[in-house]
């Protein structure tokens, strides 16, 4: 097969068609890009995806906090890390020098009621719609896409990533438990009101090539909530948001951290077209996914970033050998760790296993 461009590469192999090689693509922490142009690998204001070749370009245009003319609030401050209380009313502890989640320590909305006062009036004034969006990143990016041949997809958060900012994971899996209708509610708002901004911004500055959507919904061997309770509460507006991209002509890539298998089949019949991360330490397993679903889905990801954190270029190298010829059997693999590079990963191991897997990856 003739060399493909990266927009070609990534379509095809989302429809799982034939392609030259498989696509790469990568999340990295910010400690990554200081680490490697402190050590003088990557050139002051280089992009990692340039410095690369990755396949696949996100725009991240959406402010979806609920108060947008509230400031970030200091509450305390040590050497290492901040408290803030945010525009969603929630108060998150921040490590100041590295990167990393915030620890949750409390929430403003809690339930129904906290919900109903603080949160949502504000995300159903559609006064405010266009201040959520950031057109000109969006334009730009789009713009540079085209110019290259990339593969651009906007890229959000869905509806269980909105909701535990607000209200945090234990608050929210408690209301699904007791309370289920006002997390169908919190559910129903961030899905329509993710539409009406895709809408404003798409009519105006055109639409991408995917829509990739990022929802994590599992922990260390369990997702947070059972399947008939995902069906129930969560799905509808996975449907109604995957649906609405497939309108557009676009593929739904859906990020997931975590044990998410046993929601894998609600996912599919919701829509998603790849299923992306496929954590190793929480229990996922990419060869398996690929056996039992790749009729159906394609993947990106299921390389166990902790092998790459060993900087073990015999246990990279294992490690791509025993995933990579079965996950891009038939297409419909992209080249991605099972979670961001931190700064733990040599550069050289890092480009190893770039520069390996486009060599396996070859069809």
């Amino acid at each position: 097969m003739s060399k493909l461009t990266s927009k070609e590469r990534v379509a095809r192999t989302l429809k799982r068609q034939p392609i030259d090689h498989v696509a790469v693509c990568e999340s990295f922490w910010g400690d990554v890009m200081r680490k490697w142009t402190t050590e003088g690998h990557i050139r002051e204001g280089e992009k990692l995806g340039d410095h690369f070749g990755f396949d696949i370009r996100t725009a991240w245009v959406f402010n979806l906090v609920a108060d947008l003319d509230k400031p970030e609030e200091i509450v305390e401050e040590t050497a290492e890390t901040k408290l803030v209380r945010n525009g969603n009313g929630a108060l998150l502890r921040w490590w100041k020098n590295k990167s990393g989640t915030p620890e949750h320590v409390d929430f403003l909305v809690q339930d129904r009621a906290g919900w109903e006062e603080h949160v949502r009036p504000k995300l159903v004034d559609e006064s405010v719609l266009r201040r959520r969006i950031n057109f000109e990143g969006y334009r730009e990016l789009r713009r540079e896409c085209q110019q290259r041949q990339l593969f651009f997809c906007w890229a959000g958060i869905n509806v269980f990533e909105c909701m535990h900012p607000v209200c945090g994971h234990e608050y929210m899996l408690m209301g699904m438990a007791l309370d289920p209708d006002w997390v169908k509610d919190m559910c129903t708002v961030y899905a329509d009101l993710t539409l009406k901004l895709q809408e404003m911004l798409f009519a105006e500055e055109g639409r991408p090539d995917g829509i990739w959507y990022y929802e994590d919904m599992g922990f260390k061997e369990k997702p947070f909530m059972s399947p008939a309770m995902y069906k129930d509460i969560v799905w509808p507006a996975h449907k109604k948001t995957f649906s609405a991209a497939h309108a557009l002509g676009c593929p739904v890539i859906v990020h997931s951290c975590g044990y998410v298998e046993p929601l894998v089949p609600g996912l599919i019949e919701a829509g998603m077209d790849c299923l992306q991360a496929m954590e190793v330490k929480a229990g996922m397993d990419l060869v398996k996914l690929k056996k039992d679903y790749g009729d159906r889905i394609a993947f990106c990801g299921g390389l166990d970033i902790r092998t790459l954190e060993s900087n073990n270029l015999q246990a990279v190298e294992a490690e791509l050998q025993a995933k990579l010829p079965i996950a891009m059997e038939g297409s419909g693999y992209i080249l991605h760790t099972d979670h961001s590079v931190s700064d733990r990963v040599n550069y050289e191991t890092y480009k190893y296993f770039v520069d390996r897997g486009r060599q396996i990856g070859t069809y």
